[in-house]
């Protein structure tokens, strides 16, 4: 079997491959970093090959499915993503849209461009990586937490389809809270809590992907804070996350 990783210059990305190559599994891995991807293929050897491309670009993602749809696509994973601190009038519309481009342009676009491949051949697994973020409201990162809702809630319905189709396709979305990744550099923040080791949370989102779980969140205080958003009101968990995000200032 055979998987395409975006975001694999680093991080979980990198760590998933780690965690199939591992495995016995081929992987093409896709980033904007030629160095670090490079790198990253010396070490995983010849079962893994690079693209380097920015899918931001929504021209970009059809060019990368274009260029690789003859290789028996099995397994694709849409990591690449990135987020941004501040109140919403003061962080940059730019950096923004790019965020936009990045984590709900490119993740719609490959997801439904191998999806329609994955449904022809009736096989397949697809694995979008959103956030605990995507439960919720965010002050303070409010662009990035509704990128990752809209991860989320895309996989929830697309996963409901293809179950009303008893379709052999398996799709899920993992929702992890902090994770020991370049994430917080890029962001600009810096977690109060104990963040997740990323190799850790590899092995495991890859177990259950291979289960067929739908919602993959890593951790149990993870899990037990995602429950509890259920019976919360929504003015409460607003002003509880905004309290939480300025502690993440630098």
């Amino acid at each position: 079997m055979k998987a395409l990783i975006t975001g694999a210059s680093s991080g979980l990305g990198a760590d998933m491959a780690r965690v199939l190559v591992n495995e016995g599994y081929e992987v093409i891995l896709v980033a904007r970093r030629k160095t670090k991807l490079e790198k990253l293929a010396k070490e995983l050897g010849d079962k893994a090959q690079i693209i380097v491309m920015d899918i931001s670009s929504t021209f970009n993602c059809m060019q990368l499915y274009n260029n690789v749809k003859k290789e028996k696509i099995d397994i694709l994973i849409n990591n690449a993503g990135f987020g941004s601190f501040g109140p919403f009038n003061n962080t940059k519309i730019d950096k923004e849209l790019d965020m936009i481009d990045l984590n709900i342009k490119g993740v719609h676009t490959l997801t439904k461009l191998f999806l329609k491949d994955f449904k022809k051949q009736d096989k397949g697994y697809i694995l979008n990586v959103a956030s605990s973020a995507g439960f919720m409201p965010g002050p303070l990162m409010a662009t990035y937490y509704a990128t990752k809702s809209y991860v989320l809630n895309l996989s929830l319905a697309i996963s409901e389809e293809l179950k009303k189709e008893n379709s052999n396709v398996s799709i899920s979305v993992l929702c992890p809270g902090p994770v020991e990744t370049e994430f917080n550099k890029v962001a600009g923040v810096s977690f109060k809590i104990k963040a997740l080791n990323s190799s850790d949370v590899a092995k495991y989102t890859i177990k259950k992907m291979f289960k067929e779980k739908l919602i993959i969140i890593p951790g149990i205080s993870m899990k037990i804070l995602v429950f509890l958003t259920r019976f919360v009101p929504r003015k409460l968990i607003l002003k509880i996350v905004y309290k939480i995000q300025t502690s993440k200032s630098k």
